[in-house]
């Protein structure tokens, strides 16, 4: 229940980066408790879910306060 508040929570985040790591944490809550109950399957969709995630986080071009690129 935490992962999905957590998760609904990303959308009223101000930048879509935030979302993006707000979702990647409620999605490794998701594995933890897919873990604890020994299901695979929400195990993988989530580290699925995760690593999407972040890579696009990761991927995505920072800017300034300017509207530089940063990164």
């Amino acid at each position: 229940m935490v992962a999905t508040a957590l998760f609904a929570a990303s959308y009223f985040c101000k930048t879509s980066s935030a979302m993006r790591r707000v979702q990647a944490s409620a999605a490794l809550l998701w594995v933890g408790y897919g873990i604890w109950m020994n299901a695979p399957p929400i195990i993988v969709a989530n580290v699925i879910v995760a690593g999407l995630a972040v890579y696009s986080d990761w991927k995505q071009p920072r800017y300034s306060s300017a509207g530089h690129v940063t990164k």
